[in-house]
């Protein structure tokens, strides 16, 4: 028996933890802050606090893209640190990792060797599709449940999962995500105003006014540079241009669910019209997006507090439920791995 298992959530900006000793939950960016491009100089929330405040020496670099590890030896390098001491990991531990469905198996073989290849020195590491972890943590009973569509809107991705009697009936990781929104944000505001906002000030925006809003004249003044003057200065952005620069990802994902909803068999289907859209992930949280998707789809949208948390809270079930955990997690050198038979 390990002495313990712990489940992984890595998101594209955030690495989100169970620890089934414990049974508590902890989460640290997913970012590393490197000097002259080759040292490392701080890792996590560290690391982030440094995001478009360092000199030009460090740069902040985020191992995790579109939802899979793009740059491997650093998030070795991350996920090793944040395993050390201060955190009191045991070694010899089992790990249950979260893993998007629509990759590639070498993608897929990454998380895997991530975890195995790290200084944890894992007794196992198990993989669990993240739609499954996801509709666990939203509350909804997989095994049992004949039709669901779980819409999980993250900072790099948003993964779309249509599930039925405790499988995956059709999964898609689409690359719309919340820093896309924010770029379409900080462009529409250049492009307009001739005004560079960074990546943190579109983020306050889209926090700030979120898809839908009563009021239609309220502004907001930030922080940047004029690029005419080429000094800092402030300007006043409206809500009408936020909303404008969100326009276009958010009808990517409309026409990405509306895809799946067309190829999910009938029966399925016809569940799904009854339970609606269960709306997860960080992005969850933007104001008037559930009333958008709602009239978009025509669907009823629900979520949860904590819609971030959901995908790790799944693993927290799953790692406590010997049926869950039997069932639904598997190992890469299985000789029944379901993606290699």
């Amino acid at each position: 028996m390990a002495r313990n298992i712990y489940g992984l959530d890595l998101g594209t900006y955030e690495i989100k933890v169970f620890d089934r000793k414990k049974d508590r939950i902890w989460r640290e960016k997913n970012v590393i802050a490197m000097k002259d491009k080759k040292y490392i100089f701080s890792v996590g929330d560290e690391a982030y606090e440094m995001y478009e405040k360092a000199p030009d020496n460090i740069q902040v670099v985020f191992p995790m893209k579109n939802g899979v590890i793009a740059h491997f030896d650093d998030m070795q390098y991350l996920l090793g640190n944040l395993l050390q001491t201060d955190r009191q990991f045991m070694r010899g531990s089992e790990y249950v990792i979260a893993v998007p469905t629509d990759v590639t198996e070498v993608e897929k073989k990454a998380f895997y060797d991530l975890v195995l290849h790290s200084e944890a020195r894992a007794k196992s590491v198990r993989i669990v599709e993240r739609g499954l972890a996801d509709a666990i943590g939203f509350g909804i009973d997989v095994m049992s449940e004949k039709g669901v569509l779980v819409a999980n809107f993250g900072g790099g991705t948003t993964e779309l999962s249509v599930l039925a009697s405790g499988g995956m009936v059709l999964n898609r990781l689409v690359k719309t995500g919340g820093e896309h929104f924010d770029a379409a944000i900080s462009g529409l505001v250049r492009h307009t105003k001739d005004f560079l906002i960074g990546k943190l000030t579109a983020e306050r925006l889209r926090h700030e006014f979120g898809v839908f809003e009563q009021q239609t004249s309220t502004c907001l003044t930030v922080a940047g540079r004029d690029l005419i003057t080429g000094v800092p200065s402030q300007t006043e952005v409206p809500i009408s241009l936020v909303r404008a620069a969100m326009k276009e990802p958010l009808e990517d994902c409309v026409r990405a669910i509306r895809s799946m909803l067309d190829r999910t068999p009938p029966d399925v289907r016809r569940e799904i019209d009854i339970n609606g859209i269960c709306l997860t992930g960080g992005m969850a949280n933007l104001k008037g997006l559930a009333t958008y998707l709602e009239e978009s789809t025509g669907l009823p949208v629900s979520t949860v507090p904590e819609p971030e948390l959901c995908v790790v809270k799944g693993l927290q079930k799953i790692i406590q439920n010997k049926a869950y955990y039997r069932r639904l997690t598997y190992s890469m050198l299985d000789e029944d791995y379901r993606w290699l038979r």
